[in-house]
C-alpha cells in the first residue's frame, strides 16, 4: 500500500487538473475552477508528502 497510495494521489490530481481545466473552458464559475484546482493541488501535495522518508 506504501507504493500504491501516492500513485493514486497523482491520478487523482491529473484527473482533478483536467476537470479544472475543462470547467474553465467551459465557462464555469471561478470559484468552482478555483475549488477544484486547490483540491488537485492538495492531491499532489499529498502525494509528494508521502513519498518524503519520515521516522516511521
Amino acid at each position: 500500500m506504501n507504493s500504491v497510495l501516492p500513485v493514486v494521489l497523482f491520478a487523482l490530481a491529473g484527473v482533478l487538473v483536467g476537470g479544472a481545466w475543462s470547467m474553465h473552458r467551459q465557462g464555469a464559475a471561478k470559484g468552482a475552477v478555483g475549488l477544484v484546482g486547490v483540491l488537485a493541488a492538495l492531491a499532489a501535495a499529498g502525494g509528494v508528502l508521502w513519498l518524503i522518508p519520515g521516522d516511521g
